[in-house]
């Protein structure tokens, strides 16, 4: 006969790497900006002049 406690105990480990693996990409998809290079500030050099008359 089967065991009932062995097919309990992978359906939960099968459960917690799902949900870790749902985390990890969460994670990826918040910060894909700062990974992924572009993040953080930008300091653009605007040179804004009055044209001569």
């Amino acid at each position: 006969m089967a065991e009932e406690g062995g097919s309990a105990a992978n359906v939960g480990v099968v459960a917690i790497v799902v949900i870790f693996v749902l985390v990890i990409l969460v994670g990826l998809y918040m910060f894909r900006g700062r990974i992924f290079g572009g993040g953080g500030k930008q300091n653009i050099d605007v040179n804004i002049q009055t044209p001569s008359k």
